[in-house]
């Protein structure tokens, strides 16, 4: 395998994935994913906020909006990913991400100076547009690495997006504590440094004799979808991946809020809590996946992760104190075993030159729990806390991404179970020979 390696001003000259060149491309995409996600994460205590502060301090009417918000994030997604997926499978990766860089920042600089919600509105609806980082990522992972290390990889890509998330929340409760606005204007200066970054430094990882001819009849939302047919078991595990996202959409549509509501917890104080479990996240990402799978095999790794997850969400919704949330966030860490089990069953599944149509697909069933999640959410967390209600039940959101991730954990165990007995024992023989030698 071989990909073309730029110059910075964009000529392409090819060089092996294997050695050096392998793993400055690994290490290019990584600083980039760490650094969009950190300006990410630096807007993610203060948003909910900014839109409590517009609503008069009104929570359950601010969660409503926030709901609304999200939906509008995911439709943009669902609508231009697939699209996004599509140009990197016919033109490259190196330029999508490097447009998608330099829209964030610019968007983020929009959102600074947002003086209603309607504008703020906007800021979201573009910024749906143009994050593509994250399917863009997987797709370049994909290309430079063979099947057998791929879990390990993404999930030293989402050990990255951990850095982002324990760097960012932190750097932006601290910054919103002074002023809501601050973070969204250090969000813009590191999407524009990143995508500065990525000009001088990202190459190329699809050669021009890998690229699709034509992907355009896949380059909608619906038709994207269609891929997940080509395999008996890719629609099952798409099924188990859209739940996978669908659960995960509980903690950025009502943390911020949650905590708010049930702790009374300030800007700084959530963003602190963000860091810790991006911290814990970019542990289990970054040193235990690898081991994890290559241990115990991609469905048990997967089926491990579910159940961890599906433990934590229970933690969070009991957690009748701060303090005891704190203690269900490893947990919910070690749910981030299952995401790259999940990617990379689904990308063995597919060849080459349709990896990239692969992430365009999830990136849309992605969004597609984006614009049922937020809503979805925000509404149990708005009716579970009416002022109507006798006895209120702030906890539900939680409690219901926990059903959710049970339900795809039974469709696992069977979407999976004709393959497992052969697959688990050669990832412990494998396992067990690297460790003798």
């Amino acid at each position: 395998m071989s990909f073309q390696q730029s110059s910075p001003g964009g000529e392409t000259s090819p060089a092996s994935t294997n050695g050096q060149h392998g793993r400055a491309a690994f290490f290019f995409i990584i600083i980039t994913v760490a650094l969009d996600f950190l300006a990410f994460g630096i807007i993610a205590p203060v948003l909910p906020k900014l839109v409590v502060q517009f609503e008069g301090g009104r929570i359950a009417s601010a969660a409503s909006i926030v709901g609304y918000f999200g939906f509008a994030w995911a439709a943009m997604q669902f609508l231009f990913s697939p699209l996004i997926g599509a140009w990197s499978d016919r033109f490259g990766r190196r330029p999508i991400i490097l447009l998608s860089c330099a829209g964030l920042g610019i968007d983020y600089v929009f959102m600074a100076l947002a003086p209603s919600l309607r504008w703020l509105f906007v800021g979201r609806l573009i910024s749906g547009v143009t994050t593509s980082n994250v399917s863009t990522a997987y797709a370049y992972i994909t290309d430079v690495t063979p099947p057998e290390g791929r879990a390990k990889k993404f999930g030293l890509l989402g050990a990255a997006f951990g850095i982002g998330f324990v760097i960012g929340p932190a750097l932006g409760g601290l910054l919103g504590a002074h002023n809501l606005r601050y973070p969204f204007w250090a969000a813009a200066a590191l999407s524009l440094a990143n995508a500065l970054y990525g000009f001088f430094i990202l190459p190329e990882s699809l050669p021009a004799e890998k690229r699709a001819k034509s992907a355009w009849h896949l380059a909608n939302p619906l038709g994207s979808l269609t891929l997940l047919r080509s395999h008996p078991e890719l629609g099952s595990l798409a099924l188990v991946i859209f739940l996978h996202n669908l659960a995960h959409q509980s903690l950025p549509s009502v943390f911020v809020l949650y905590t708010d509501y049930r702790y009374g917890w300030d800007a700084r104080t959530v963003g602190l809590a963000l860091a810790v479990i991006g911290v814990f996240t970019a542990i289990v990402s970054g040193g235990l996946v690898g081991v994890v799978i290559k241990r115990l095999g991609e469905r048990r790794g997967l089926l491990y992760g579910l159940s961890f997850g599906l433990i934590g969400f229970l933690g969070f919704a009991g957690a009748s104190r701060g303090r005891m949330l704190f203690l269900a966030a490893p947990l919910i860490a070690l749910w981030a075993v299952s995401g790259p089990a999940l990617q990379s069953l689904m990308s063995r599944r597919v060849d080459a030159s349709a990896q990239g149509k692969l992430q365009g697909a999830i990136s849309s069933l992605r969004a597609i729990t984006g614009l049922v999640g937020p809503l979805l959410f925000t509404q149990v967390f708005a009716f579970s806390i009416a002022p109507k209600l006798s006895v209120h039940l702030p906890g539900a959101p939680y409690i219901l991404a926990g059903l959710l991730l049970f339900i795809g954990m039974m469709i696992a165990v069977f979407a999976t179970r004709s393959a497992a007995a052969p697959a688990e024992q050669a990832a412990a023989a494998s396992f067990d020979s690297v460790n003798v030698d």
